[in-house]
């Protein structure tokens, strides 16, 4: 079973994450979604509460859009309550040692911005070394990032194109953790 950390400030709005999470809700995955904008409305992030789920998990996706070259504030606030001293890092930090650690996001912009002559300067790709980071410091195996680009509505994408793209994103990741499952299984039959 999957956990997902949903750090999207307004997940109604949303055409391509809420595609994401209802995909994942409606395959045969046990997945656990835990949406921080419902439950920490005021950001009074549970560490403990939070703490737990993680434990109870081998897999853990952040999903999310991407904001400003990061993830939005909820989700960064939640990095900083629950990944603490002695739980994710420290002389005892080993929690989530061998955990999973996958980023899913969305991106507003074309791919074609995202170069190093191109509005953003940068690969997407770029932008994710605090995560990268962040998995290898909690002993966690660090996960390539699923994304796609074009999302944003202002920028001409219509919603059924977006909505197309975030199912693809949704079906890469139900195989990831299919098989994931999958090879779980087989070595537990082997032992």
């Amino acid at each position: 079973m999957a956990l997902i950390i949903l750090g999207h400030p307004n997940i109604e709005q949303s055409s391509a994450n809420k595609a994401i999470i209802e995909k994942l809700k409606n395959s045969s995955l046990k997945v656990e979604i835990r949406d921080l904008s419902k439950l920490y409305p005021d950001f009074k992030i549970d560490p403990k509460a939070e703490q737990e789920a993680l434990i109870q998990h081998e897999t853990i996706i952040f999903q999310y859009p991407l904001y400003w070259y990061t993830m939005p504030a909820i989700l960064k606030h939640w990095f900083d309550v629950v990944f603490e001293y002695q739980f994710a890092y420290g002389s005892q930090g080993n929690k989530l040692k061998g955990k999973n650690f996958v980023p899913s996001f969305t991106v507003g912009g074309p791919e074609t911005e995202y170069h190093t002559l191109g509005e953003h300067h940068f690969r997407v790709h770029e932008f994710c070394k605090n995560l990268e980071q962040t998995a290898y410091f909690a002993q966690m195996n660090y996960i390539e990032p699923f994304y796609f680009h074009g999302t944003s509505l202002n920028a001409g994408y219509t919603k059924e194109d977006v909505k197309r793209k975030a199912r693809k994103q949704a079906k890469s990741l139900i195989e990831k953790l299919e098989k994931q499952e999958s090879d779980l299984t087989s070595t537990t039959n082997k032992i």
